[in-house]
């Protein structure tokens, strides 16, 4: 049964708890290497994947099932991550005490194998080049394996959805972007 699935089963059962252990057990680890893909900082990646814990937590009451549950999740995670980049102050304030949410992220995040590759550093120049947006577009899709209706419902924003016609069109420009930045850089022939 998937993590979609039995998050599904113990929300129809009155179990909110449950069903965050579950997802925050279950999707955790994918969402900590979307987050480390995005945020390509450690410490930045551990910060924004205990505020997805913790607002998926607070927010699973609410979800409604317009979306995909792992969607709605991957948008969660976005945010946080987006949240993370626009505080610049956040080295410098001190952690809060760590709740129950907290804690499973940390247990999901130590016990993930923490495979940081090492990537050439050309391909990392490319990489550098793109907006955090299009970063969110190439892991959702190449990395994560998200549906192109899933990938629309993270990048909508507040009164600005995306259609998934359009985020797959965004995907095929950036690719042929990528590659001819990849064929000027001498990174493939």
């Amino acid at each position: 049964m998937s993590t979609e699935a039995r998050v599904q089963e113990l929300l129809a059962a009155g179990d909110v708890r449950g069903a965050a252990v579950e997802a925050i057990r279950g999707l955790g680890p994918r969402i900590l290497g979307y987050l480390r893909a995005v945020l390509r900082d450690e410490a930045d990646a551990a910060d924004a994947f205990s505020q997805f814990a913790e607002n998926l937590w607070k927010g699973l009451p609410s979800f409604r099932g317009e979306s995909s549950f792992v969607g709605w999740a991957y948008k969660l995670a976005w945010n946080a991550a987006m949240n993370l980049r626009d505080q610049a102050w956040r080295r410098k304030g001190r952690r809060l005490a760590t709740g129950e949410a907290s804690r499973i992220a940390e247990e999901v995040r130590t016990k993930s194998a923490i495979r940081v590759e090492r990537q050439r550093q050309g391909l990392e120049k490319l990489r550098e080049a793109l907006s955090a947006e299009e970063q969110t577009l190439l892991v959702l899709r190449i990395d994560q394996e998200l549906s192109w209706e899933d990938i629309a419902e993270v990048l909508s924003s507040e009164g600005q959805p995306v259609d998934a016609a359009v985020a797959r069109k965004r995907f095929e420009r950036l690719k042929d972007r990528l590659a001819r930045m990849a064929r000027d850089q001498g990174l493939v022939e």
